[in-house]
Parts: structure tokens; sequence; C-alpha cells
């Protein structure tokens, strides 16, 4: 059994659609045409997209953002990952998707990798999308703030 967490994404033009939006790949096979399995290392972030539709629409719109996890530690199941992750959001409805998306566009903006935001943001983003308020943005001050206490916890 691998330490990495692995990622099923899928294509199929106009049905499906299940990527990654961002996060640090390590490994990468092919499947077949249309599928691929995406690996991440142990504490690694990363956004997983799914989309569905039918001939009558959208019928899944769901983004999950997730923490890679080691061996033995408690995770939560998730369709397409194995062996499951951390989540640090995870909302459906494209209104709800489409505002993570552009948050996730805000945060690259400012030059910073959003696999390395601070994890409560993203508890925050998803918190206050799921009863329809407006997060607080991500900011450069925050970021360091961040990475400073990173640095006293190694």
């Amino acid at each position: 059994m691998s330490d990495l967490t692995e990622v099923e994404v899928l294509w199929l033009e106009k049905r499906i659609e299940n990527r990654i939006r961002f996060g640090r790949i390590v490994k990468e096979r092919k499947l077949d045409r249309n599928r691929r399995v995406l690996s991440f290392a142990p504490g690694s972030i990363f956004a997983f997209v799914r989309w569905t539709s039918n001939d009558f629409g959208t019928v899944i719109s769901r983004i999950d953002i997730l923490r890679a996890v080691a061996p033995g530690q408690r995770c939560s199941t998730v369709p397409y990952v194995t062996p499951g992750g951390e989540i640090l959001l995870r909302l459906s409805g494209w209104p709800k998707v489409e505002r993570v998306l552009q948050m996730v566009d805000a945060v690259e903006a400012l030059g910073i990798d959003p696999a390395d935001v601070a994890l409560d943001h993203w508890h925050h983003v998803h918190n206050r999308l799921s009863v329809n308020e407006n997060p607080r943005r991500y900011t450069e001050a925050r970021h360091q703030a961040w990475l400073r206490r990173q640095k006293v916890i190694r």
C-alpha cells in the first residue's frame, strides 16, 4: 500500500469532468484515454472539482479542498480519492463552487500558491459560503502570519 493519496480524474466531453484545480502532484499514472490517477504526498493540500451533466443539464457540481493524509491517520471518504482525505472545504452547487474558484483565483493573483494557504482559511470559506455569507479575502499579511506560525511549530 502506498503512502500517497490517489485521485482518479476523468474527462468525458460534455458529461463528466473530475479534475484537480490546484495541488502538487508527485506522481501521475494514465489508465486510458479519459482517466488518470494523480498522487499527492501526505500533508499536501489540493482542490478536487467534480462536474457531471446529463441531457437536461448539470447534475453535480462540487468542490472539495482536501489535505492528503499519512497512513494510519483518520480521514473522510471522498469519491475517487483513495484512501480519502481531511476535508478542509466541501461545497456543492454551481454558485458556491464558482465562488470558491473565484477565491482560488484571487489567492493566485496575490502570487500565492493556493496549496500553501492557511488551512483555517479554507475552513472559514467553507463555513461562510455554507450559510450564504461572504468570506474574508486571503491577504498577503495573513499568509505571512501563517508562514511564521509554521516555522515556530516545526
